[in-house]
């Protein structure tokens, strides 16, 4: 097991023993999704390319990929993306 494994094994089990969420013991994204017309990812890593037809946002271990068509970039904060438009795939490339 490799030494990041462990540290990401002890950071999980010590969320899960305090009840914190993963989210924010792990560092990991947290997705929203309203039906398939509005996405909000927290805990991203920035935008790695953007079109009308799809997003690629940067999270800790990879990539969320966002399809769709009409797709807008409503907020683009620090900690939170907002995207609009009519999604049709939500995938993730580690």
């Amino acid at each position: 097991m490799a030494l990041r494994d462990f540290g990401e094994k002890v950071k999980k089990q010590f969320a899960d023993f305090l009840e914190l969420p993963g989210d924010v013991m792990l560092d990991l994204p947290k997705i929203t999704l309203f039906g398939d017309l509005k996405l909000y990812i927290e805990n991203h890593r920035g935008i790695i390319e953007y079109s009308t037809s799809g997003v690629r946002i940067g999270v800790r271990e990879g990539e969320v990929i966002v399809a769709g068509e009409g797709l807008l970039l409503r907020n683009v904060l620090p900690d939170e993306i907002c995207v609009e438009g009519k999604i049709t795939a939500l995938s993730f490339s580690y």
